[in-house]
């Protein structure tokens, strides 16, 4: 059996600070055992998931949707290539949906500023199709608190 990693190890190996591994695991994402002395030990495979974590963190997928990826990985052995190419697939719509959604925002708002108007009852941005118009007068968008 291969040696498990203290948290520290798992810290130091992974990148992410101690607090973030509790974070993640207190969410789902990854787990521990706990020894006699009450210290998490973790396997070393808890590297792996920890770097999809990250990976999909900078791709903008929620934590919630990374968790439930995740729990279609196998328990009880290292996930296999064919694992980690089936949870890019799944995940491979989402992205493509986000990147055409950015695509537009970006040329959006590249017109927005070159006309200059930033109406409220016109810009694309801010209210499109004037959906805020139907909510009566004064301001909608301004934190009340």
């Amino acid at each position: 059996m291969q040696r498990e990693l203290s948290v520290g190890e798992v810290a130091e190996r992974s990148g992410v600070a101690v607090s973030t591994l509790h974070f993640y695991e207190a969410r789902g994402l990854i787990r521990s055992r706990r020894t006699a002395g009450n210290q998490r030990r973790y396997p070393r495979e808890i590297l792996r998931r920890i770097a999809v974590i990250r990976v999909a963190q900078r791709a903008g997928i929620p934590l919630a949707t990374t968790a439930a990826a995740l729990a279609t990985l196998p328990e009880g052995r290292t996930p296999d290539a064919r694992d980690w190419q089936a949870l890019s697939r799944a995940w491979r719509a989402n992205l493509d949906a986000r990147i055409t959604r950015l695509t537009r925002l970006r040329d959006q708002l590249d017109g927005c500023i070159g006309c200059g108007c930033l109406s409220m009852q016109a810009c694309p941005l801010r209210n499109p199709k004037d959906e805020l118009g139907a909510e009566g007068p004064g301001p909608r968008l301004l934190d009340p608190g």
